[in-house]
């Protein structure tokens, strides 16, 4: 295991008292690859810690489990936006896994690679990272005290592209198996997109997570093959979707085009918008309409057996 830099550590105690969950002292801290990650590259020093507790220079992806003192059993992978240029993990992540252990989910807070930082498989190294981290916490299930059918994913803005990614395209080699955890599914059961981005198609190719990923000048077959929709399948988990009608960072098309994408391969689509509330609310805004989603979240989880 990884220590935790100090900064996150108190960060992530903070938002566990926020949310009336009992903070953790020392959270676990999980090494997503035992040597170093599929492909090569990547940048050098220690993680870098900015402005709000944003992380880049991500040599050596993570996940921080935040546990329940009831575990009802199942688990989410938690991870933050910020445009694959940095991981707003304070802001987004850690109050998110503090409300999900509030409720009895064990969440695993991922620190994921940036495409631009070096790494030699560029746009597939934060993918190789969550395909991992779900095999991982479905191999790890019984430190932990969880039902490997009961693994969800939750993610904000480009988090939520990650997420998205994750669940549409399951099925992808996107490394070679390195040991026995590889041999578990890297399928979520269920998965939430908030503010996500989820096309980099025309005329919604102007985000920072298109950039980073495909470049601002790629081919209109790059820029499909990097938009979730494009890999909606029937066999998709059911999907949750919430956004604010004038984000404007992730143009309100992309829940749109998310949903219709689900409804026309028969996935389960569960979308909810307000009419304010911009982008990065994270869990949401006191005093804005973006406050209730936590509430229609937790519901729809309730539906799913999450939330017991």
């Amino acid at each position: 295991m990884l220590p935790e830099p100090a900064l996150s550590r108190r960060a992530l105690l903070a938002a566990a008292a926020a949310a009336l969950a009992p903070p953790p002292s020392a959270p676990a801290v999980i090494r997503l690859w035992p040597n170093a990650p599929p492909g090569g590259g990547g940048p050098a020093g220690p993680i870098s810690v900015g402005k709000g507790g944003a992380v880049s220079n991500v040599v050596v992806p993570t996940l921080t489990v935040i546990e329940p003192q009831h575990p009802s059993g199942a688990a989410m992978l938690v991870a933050a936006g910020g445009g694959y240029r940095h991981i707003a993990i304070t802001r987004e992540a850690y109050p998110a896994a503090a409300w999900l252990a509030a409720r009895g989910v064990t969440a695993f807070v991922l620190c994921y690679r940036l495409p631009q930082e070096g790494w030699t498989d560029g746009p597939l190294a934060p993918l190789q990272d969550a395909q991992r981290a779900l095999r991982v916490i479905r191999a790890q299930a019984p430190r932990y005290r969880l039902d490997r059918n009961r693994i969800g994913v939750l993610g904000f803005s480009a988090g939520g592209h990650l997420m998205g990614m994750a669940a549409t395209r399951s099925g992808l080699q996107s490394y070679a198996a390195i040991d026995a955890q590889d041999t578990y599914s890297a399928r979520p059961d269920n998965a939430a997109l908030i503010y996500p981005v989820i096309t980099l198609e025309a005329p919604y190719d102007r985000t920072s997570t298109r950039h980073a990923l495909v470049g601002l000048h790629s081919t209109p077959e790059a820029s499909a093959a990097w938009s979730v929709q494009t890999h909606v399948r029937p066999d998709c988990p059911p999907v949750f979707l919430m956004q604010a009608e004038d984000d404007p960072i992730s143009d309100p098309a992309n829940t749109l085009i998310m949903a219709d994408a689900c409804r026309a391969a028969g996935v389960a689509v569960d979308l909810h918008r307000v009419p304010t509330g911009g982008h990065g609310f994270g869990m949401g805004r006191p005093g804005s309409p973006t406050a209730a989603w936590p509430n229609w979240y937790e519901t729809w989880l309730r539906a799913r057996h999450v939330i017991t």
